[in-house]
């Protein structure tokens, strides 16, 4: 099962989030932590932001590894 939650920045979605994954025994996937790393090796990477094909390649090629929390 997937459950998602959307809301303003500091709506208290990931904490809500956290307490309904622990209460259901789920696992907590956080996609805006992944979004943010991704973004960051774009920067670290030089990768021009209008350069959409450069993104998209990295993007696809990143190897995000997720250690349970």
């Amino acid at each position: 099962m997937i459950v998602t939650i959307d809301g303003p920045a500091g709506a208290g979605k990931s904490s809500i989030a956290h307490r309904v994954a622990n209460e259901l025994d789920y696992e907590f996937l956080d996609t805006g932590a992944m979004y943010r790393a991704l973004a960051l090796g774009v920067l670290r990477g030089g990768i021009d932001w209008d350069d959409s094909r450069a993104i998209i390649q990295y993007t696809q090629s990143a190897d995000l590894e997720w250690d349970d929390q």
